[in-house]
């Protein structure tokens, strides 16, 4: 859910730069993918590691990421970090690894600022040896980036910490028109949801859909193209969740299905604990939702993330979640970040057989999961959208494209990634909301099935967190 955050005051390190106003949603160290060994660091030059992105304003804290070019692990811990002045630094903890093409970002704000005239400078430990530097004379908008990563200049950029530099390759070469009909309906009955309402999945003749104040939805269609609530087995008003052991509210911001459909379980992403709304909790939930006709669900399972992850703020971390067959990801040569080789689904015990994706709205960072079903979690990819945030994610099989949707912070904008050549997710298209929807706080995007393609177009929904003008979800149209 989006709320409006007050701004508050950083203390800065450096005394010659003014105090900047910030969120302090910034990460600190990418840390590697749960249950997972980090690989073992082979000798290799010290220039192989090279700063590939700056931030010094904005929405994060002031951070530095470094890239390794090249092609065998380096452990970097002890390794300096310095803006212009040598009596600030900031050492990168012990058992820092980076793989090779792996990126890591450093929240450096606890030790210096940055400032609008400034420079970042690593060093080797012991503070002596300058590995690589970058000199600025103007605040990141938000992001200093080098394009290629790794070898290229630094240049003005989107926000991608933790993940490769939006460097305008991969197909999209600006926003188009949208691509399926510009009229947009209302999809259900006058405030039937009120605010809230976020993540959206269709399942043939169900639409489920996730609300901020800790409530999962079963609708069913309602003859006029639209949805209602299903009155059968508990269902009427939503149900309440909670997280295992039946404590606490989680603040439901996704929903997704795996390839057992409502029989394997619903998945849900949550960013905190309502209880405990000033913590972050970035974790995903497992909910049995075909059986049982009370009123409240209590998950099954959690894969707690928080550890592995950036640091966001509490009502800035998952927003969007989707699933994708490990079959589908094998047979188009998906890469896995935590080996550098191809994915491996037998690498991991029993799972859903799928990767499950993740969006954070805080940095606009898409990260994919294997969950185990004995509760270890090991992250295999970490994608930039190019976008502030993301709010909603959808893989379209009928397609094979992974859809990631912005809210009205970027004016409604959508993109489309597939995986390429190189085993990773590259843009596809961006695509501006349909010309017949006002600039709405769309929190969910739920896609119909490619069974449902009539005449070359088939429905999509969208969920409004703001309930304009009494109504949640809307109904339109996309190619198919």
């Amino acid at each position: 859910m989006l709320e409006v955050r007050a701004l508050g005051g950083r203390r800065r390190l450096a005394p010659s730069r003014p105090v900047r106003q910030r969120l302090a949603v910034a990460g600190s160290v990418m840390a590697a993918a749960l249950a997972m060994t980090a690989p073992v660091a082979q000798a290799a030059p010290a220039d192989d590691i090279r700063i590939n992105e700056v931030v010094t304003t904005g929405s994060v804290n002031d951070s530095i990421e470094l890239f390794n070019k090249g092609t065998a692990a380096v452990d970097v811990s002890g390794w300096i970090l310095k803006d212009d002045n040598n009596s600030s630094k900031f050492t990168v903890p012990s058992g820092t690894t980076l793989a090779a093409g792996a990126v890591r970002a450093f929240d450096v704000s606890a030790s210096f600022g940055l400032g609008s005239g400034d420079k970042a400078r690593l060093y080797l430990p012991g503070g002596s040896t300058l590995v690589d530097s970058f000199t600025w004379s103007s605040h990141s908008a938000p992001s200093w980036s080098r394009c290629p990563d790794g070898t290229g200049a630094f240049g003005q950029a989107s926000l991608t910490l933790g993940a490769p530099n939006n460097c305008g390759s991969g197909g999209g070469t600006g926003p188009q028109a949208w691509p399926g009909g510009s009229t947009v309906a209302t999809a259900d009955g006058s405030n039937v949801f009120g605010a809230d309402l976020s993540g959206l999945y269709e399942e043939g003749s169900v639409l489920w859909g996730a609300q901020n104040s800790g409530k999962l939805w079963r609708l069913v269609r309602d003859g006029s193209g639209g949805w209602r609530p299903d009155t059968a087995n508990g269902w009427t008003s939503g149900k309440t969740l909670r997280f295992p052991g039946g404590t606490g509210s989680p603040d439901s911001e996704a929903v997704a299905l795996t390839g057992a459909g409502a029989a394997g379980g619903a998945y849900v992403a949550s960013e905190r604990n309502g209880d405990a709304s000033g913590t972050s909790r970035l974790s995903v939930l497992r909910y049995d939702v075909t059986t049982g006709t009370g009123s409240t669900l209590t998950a099954t399972k959690e894969w707690n993330l928080t550890a592995g992850l950036p640091a966001v703020g509490s009502n800035a971390g998952f927003e969007a979640l989707t699933w994708i067959p490990d079959a589908t990801l094998t047979a188009a040569g998906f890469k896995d970040e935590s080996t550098g080789a191809a994915y491996d689904p037998s690498r991991f015990g029993a799972h859903t057989g799928g990767v499950f994706f993740v969006g954070v709205e805080g940095t606009g960072s898409v990260h994919g999961y294997v969950l185990e079903d004995g509760g270890a979690a090991t992250r295999v990819a970490t994608i930039g959208s190019g976008m502030a945030g993301v709010m909603e994610l959808q893989w379209e099989p009928q397609a094979a494209r992974l859809w990631l949707v912005c809210d009205d912070t970027c004016s409604g904008q959508h993109r489309t990634m597939k995986i390429g050549a190189s085993g990773g997710f590259g843009l596809d298209a961006v695509h501006n909301r349909p010309a017949g929807m006002s600039n709405l706080n769309n929190e969910g995007f739920a896609l119909a099935a490619a069974d449902e393609c009539v005449g070359g177009t088939k429905p999509v929904y969208w969920a409004d967190d703001g309930n304009t003008s009494g109504h949640a979800i809307r109904r339109g149209t996309v190619t198919c």
